[in-house]
């Protein structure tokens, strides 16, 4: 581990919040453990262990029911430790995977028997090398016959120049963590409304409303980020996911209690339908749809 990084909480919260019956956490990771899944070389930062015993025992102290696991940088393509969570948890978990652009279609196949649904496409380029835009236009093209959709993570400022290659994608696509809105700005400023009318202009793209924690000036209980999740939600409330983030990588202004997190649930999807859509009706038709 990075002598900076910090660890997950240790202890969180038990929420106030009840999730309904079958709500899913659409964007957690685990990471290594690294004596079993070492971290790829080419890796931006090194995390502490966080493994798929511990995200499934959060999950079940949460009150989730199913996770969507998704594949982070400091892995790389080397999917190895998320197969392993998808065959333990079975049903339970989907997983979204970053692959290699000369994958074979067997590799692909095996992912999807895994419970893979998806591929990930970072931008951020802190976290990883910059990959020309007609590898990403190219791995588009290979999962297009297993029917997954596509998982893109940017920072606001890069959406602007992201437009037209989002556009090329003719399939669903989940914008992580609200396309990373800076909130000192306002809701009203041009770089969210930009988001907002993406996502008006393209109803193949999808959006989470997760990581107030990375998004917020203030700290908890985040009330400077729940505006833009509630508009997004209550607006686009068919193409909305949730989820922790755990075990919050690259954290640096603090490490996020995860019963606190979910009692933001209610505050962003202010009724039950809302809720209902949010964390069980979205994610079990986008992952589990099949």
């Amino acid at each position: 581990m990075d002598k900076d990084y910090l660890p997950f909480h240790p202890r969180p919260s038990k929420p106030a919040f009840v999730a309904p019956a079958g709500a899913v956490d659409a964007h957690c990771h685990v990471f290594g453990p690294a004596a079993q899944f070492p971290y790829a070389e080419e890796r931006k930062y090194t995390p502490c262990d966080a493994s798929r015993d511990q995200l499934f025992a959060l999950r079940d102290f949460l009150g989730f029911e199913r996770n969507v696991i998704v594949q982070a940088s400091c892995h790389g393509r080397d999917n190895s430790a998320l197969v392993d969570a998808l065959h333990s948890a079975g049903e339970l978990a989907r997983g979204v995977a970053v692959v290699r652009p000369d994958i074979s279609v067997t590799e692909l196949q095996e992912l999807h028997a895994a419970g893979v649904r998806a591929v990930r496409f970072n931008f951020v380029k802190r976290l990883v090398d910059s990959t020309p835009r007609e590898v990403f236009l190219g791995i588009a093209e290979k999962i297009k016959p297993l029917g997954w959709h596509i998982v893109v993570y940017f920072e606001a400022q890069d959406l602007e120049g992201l437009i037209p290659f989002l556009q090329q994608l003719d399939t669903t696509i989940v914008v992580d963590h609200m396309g990373r809105p800076d909130v000192s700005k306002g809701i009203e400023h041009e770089d969210f409304q930009r988001f907002v009318t993406l996502m008006e202009q393209n109803p193949n793209i999808w959006t989470k409303v997760s990581c107030p924690e990375r998004l917020s000036l203030q700290g908890p209980p985040y009330d400077d980020v729940i505006p833009y999740s509630r508009l997004l939600v209550e607006r686009f409330s068919e193409r909305v996911l949730w989820g922790t983030d755990w075990p919050h990588p690259n954290m640096t202004s603090h490490m996020p209690d995860d019963g606190q997190l979910v009692d933001v649930i209610p505050r962003i999807a202010t009724t039950a339908e809302l809720q209902h859509k949010l964390l069980v009706d979205n994610p079990m038709r986008l992952y589990w749809g099949d």
